[in-house]
């Protein structure tokens, strides 16, 4: 049986989630939670790197973050789309890791791939709970989750809440140069948006977050429901 998440965060592409909330994995990942993250594709049509080099290197910052699950699926690369399959893959996925909180992308982002995933995890999490709604995913019983939120990729809007990550900015931005083939220019590399200085843009995007609520640096976050205010702000958890 597969232990139960605390916090399963969705990503369109290996990559994704590091960018948008890698800081606030491994800070409740040291609070003692249990956290995942699963990455809708396998980002083959990425211009830099191979599938084989990009998994090897999710791999390695899945283990500077200390997750306890790294989920691969093999949906396409920029063929997301909200289709019955595509969300029956993704229902499974939460039934069968049964999170307290999901995260996935923001809808607003300059690539469709995350805005689709967005999509896609907000219909998956819905029919979860739905004890009816069959997934082909082996008989595994509904799960409602207790909140989805939505974080940031390429994007610095004006967020709804905050997580101060001051003490993990270091892991955060070692998880994102685990991906050598996206963020530097390699032996028959192209240049891209990436390759320009984007993991120091990411970290001073999050030093202005930090200026907003007071710390050095902050991740921001969406939600659609609205947020009950207990001693821990993603649900109590």
């Amino acid at each position: 049986m597969t232990a139960p998440l605390d916090i399963l965060a969705f990503g369109a592409h290996p990559d994704d989630v590091e960018i948008g909330m890698a800081g606030t994995l491994a800070k409740y990942k040291e609070k003692g939670l249990r956290v995942g993250i699963c990455d809708l594709t396998m980002a083959e049509l990425s211009s830099n790197g191979t599938v084989a080099i990009r998994q090897k290197e999710a791999k390695h910052a899945g283990e500077i973050l200390g997750l306890d699950a790294r989920i691969q699926l093999n949906l396409p690369d920029r063929g997301l789309t909200l289709s019955d399959e595509h969300i029956k893959e993704v229902v499974s996925v939460i039934r069968k890791y049964k999170p307290k909180v999901i995260f996935a992308p923001y809808w607003e982002d300059r690539h469709p791939d995350h805005g689709n995933c967005a999509k896609i995890v907000e219909e998956a999490a819905f029919s979860s709970g739905i004890r009816r709604f069959a997934a082909d995913d082996d008989g595994l019983e509904a799960h409602k989750i207790q909140n989805l939120f939505f974080y940031m990729i390429n994007g610095m809007h004006q967020a709804q809440f905050y997580i101060d990550i001051t003490k993990y900015v270091d892991k955060k931005t070692n998880a994102l140069m685990a991906y050598e083939s996206q963020f530097e220019v390699g032996e028959n590399g192209v240049v891209t948006p990436l390759t320009n200085g984007y993991v120091d843009s990411v970290i001073s995007r999050e030093k202005v977050f930090g200026k907003q609520i007071g710390s050095v640096y902050a991740e921001g976050f969406f939600a659609k429901a609205p947020l009950i205010i207990n001693n821990d702000l993603i649900g109590g958890i």
